[in-house]
């Protein structure tokens, strides 16, 4: 018992460690080596990042809404999707999951680059739909795969029986469906999420630099040196993510455990 304390510990300790490290640089104005702890102290980053002149924290919601948008579509196009390989017969049903694991293997840069000639033709480069198109591109097969695993293991042996007590497709979806794929939703929103929202080189191609989304004020600070307003931007980053994504899981969570009727 006490060696599963001390390894959860260890766990635990490995996790938060890089995060500390990283708001004790957001406040620090220099942390020369060998010192364990910076000389000085300053606040210059978040002061930078609430100054409403620099637009950050309204760029920062954008990306957050955007990011919302590509996992709802990309999970409106995925249930359905993995429902249909989990429980149809057809042919060519082992191709296709093979091929759904090739966006996996195929670098999104190579994709993008063919889908930007084509979104200027068709007038959407440089907009926000573009964008949403692209980032649900690479979501998909995520997406599709962990609900399949899901929807396999489960079966469908529960929406059968609600079906012939006479349930509708809504209230099947609503009372089973969901509620029996609530874990894959949310690990698979999750993934999708935090895809979208660390986009940055399809955004700024397809974008063609108009749409302007946090990972893109990020990565210049990160390379520029400057290390305190990179680790604020980062801080800033994790703890939006971690907030949507616990936010969402609480939303979900609520919904289906105050309606505890699986029945209709």
């Amino acid at each position: 018992m006490r060696l599963g304390n001390i390894l959860k510990n260890t766990i635990i300790f490995i996790l938060i460690m890089p995060l500390l490290i990283m708001i004790i640089w957001s406040i620090s104005t220099s942390w020369p080596w060998p010192s364990l702890f910076p000389k000085s102290f300053t606040l210059r980053a978040y002061h930078y990042i609430l100054e409403p002149s620099t637009r950050i924290l309204k760029i920062l919601l954008t990306s957050v809404t955007l990011s919302i948008i590509v996992t709802l579509l990309t999970l409106l196009i995925s249930v359905p999707a993995a429902k249909a390989i989990a429980f149809y017969d057809f042919k060519g049903k082992k191709i296709i999951k093979i091929l759904l694991l090739l966006p996996l293997l195929v670098p999104i840069l190579t994709v993008a680059m063919g889908i930007h000639l084509l979104f200027c033709h068709i007038g959407l480069a440089n907009t926000y739909l573009g964008v949403i198109l692209i980032h649900v591109i690479p979501g998909i097969p995520y997406g599709v795969k962990i609900l399949l695993n899901i929807f396999e293991l489960y079966g469908n042996k529960m929406e059968l029986q609600a079906r012939t007590l006479g349930a509708n497709n809504l209230q099947v979806l609503r009372y089973i469906t969901i509620p029996l794929i609530k874990p894959g939703l949310i690990i698979a929103g999750s993934i999708i999420y935090i895809m979208s929202f660390t986009q940055y080189f399809i955004t700024f191609l397809i974008g063609g630099g108009r749409i302007v989304t946090y990972a893109m004020i990020l990565f210049p600070f990160v390379e520029s040196g400057d290390r305190t307003m990179a680790a604020a931007l980062s801080v800033v980053f994790i703890l939006s993510i971690t907030f949507v994504l616990f936010i969402s899981e609480k939303i979900v969570g609520n919904f289906y455990e105050n309606s505890s009727r699986y029945y209709v």
